[in-house]
């Protein structure tokens, strides 16, 4: 069963939430939800299972109980099913600063025949960035939350092709001046490496400040990703200016190197 909770994030001291816990339960992750909690700061991450779920209670019940993680307005049969995250500190990329590194910039100026696109096929990178991997976090009621926050321009993809074939991309959702990058996948080499490196450079012409990775990591880290304490990013998320979406064109990927 899954709830419809009007305004639940609302419930959320997401300032104050565990650094390294879910901030939240909640099971709704119809598009107005998911939208409202990027804007809020948090991201989900929803059980795929039974087995998921009955950990989370298993993990978490004892911070339920005390309120250090919220459980707000009626969730249903299931309220363990969805965890809403606000890590601290937040893994950031700031504009211009996308890493290639320089044997990947060097080979990236010989392909001639890789080109970068936004949104020409949101649900085929959806469906890459999920293929094979476990958990599958990426659950079908998430995928059709999210379907239909890109049909209403809030979610994006960006695609990297050789020639006529996908081999990389990744996606995620604008809130305000931050697109909060879900996923990535690769079928070559270094393909969703060009897919960020393609999308902070289109996301700051559109006026964007920040590339939200979620999850730190030494390879995060490695794309030029650096930690912002959670309440810095809180008041950019909630401070600063709206960017608008990043272009769509077809564009060579030798530009970025």
């Amino acid at each position: 069963m899954t709830s419809r909770t009007t305004d639940w994030w609302h419930s959320v001291a997401v300032s104050v939430a565990p650094a390294d816990a879910p901030a939240a339960f909640c099971s709704d992750l119809g598009a107005p939800s998911l939208l409202a909690a990027y804007r809020a700061g948090l991201f989900p991450m929803p059980a795929p299972d039974e087995y998921a779920r009955w950990m989370n209670e298993a993990l978490y019940e004892d911070r339920v109980a005390t309120g250090a993680i919220a459980v707000p307005g009626h969730v249903g049969e299931l309220p363990y099913q969805v965890s809403w995250w606000s890590p601290d500190p937040r893994p950031v990329i700031r504009p211009g600063h996308a890493r290639l590194g320089r044997r990947l910039a060097r080979r990236l100026r010989n392909r001639l025949d890789w080109a970068t696109s936004v949104d020409r096929d949101f649900g085929r990178v959806v469906a890459q960035c999920g293929a094979g991997r476990e958990p599958r976090w990426l659950t079908e009621e998430l995928r059709r939350g999210l379907q239909e926050l890109h049909e209403q321009g809030w979610a994006h993809s960006v695609e990297v092709w050789q020639g006529a074939e996908l081999v990389g991309g990744a996606f995620g959702v604008r809130a305000g001046p931050v697109l909060s990058l879900d996923s990535m996948f690769h079928r070559l080499p270094d393909a969703s490496r060009v897919a960020v490196a393609d999308l902070g450079d289109r996301f700051t012409v559109a006026g964007g400040l920040l590339l939200d990775v979620q999850w730190d990591s030494p390879h995060i880290r490695s794309l030029g990703a650096r930690p912002l304490p959670r309440d810095d990013y809180l008041d950019l998320l909630r401070s600063g200016p709206p960017a608008g979406p990043p272009s769509t064109e077809l564009l060579p990927a030798a530009r970025l190197a």
